[in-house]
């Protein structure tokens, strides 16, 4: 089951790159909408996700 996250820094496709690479260094397979400033993830990654957005300065909110 996937799980959207909010990311509301999220602004660029520097972004968004920074984003998939974080994520896929842990393992975490993600689909990112820069439009809606949201990332989706399998809902087993979800804090593992959650604590890599952190580390790289794009924290999460609440699911979107």
């Amino acid at each position: 089951m996937k799980i959207t996250l909010s990311v509301p820094d999220m602004s660029c496709g520097h972004c968004v790159a920074r984003i998939k690479k974080g994520l896929g260094e842990k393992g975490i397979e993600c689909s990112v909408d820069l439009e809606r400033k949201t990332v989706s993830v399998e809902a087993s990654d979800e804090e593992a996700a959650r604590l890599e957005l952190e580390r790289i300065d794009y924290p999460a909110e609440k699911p979107a």
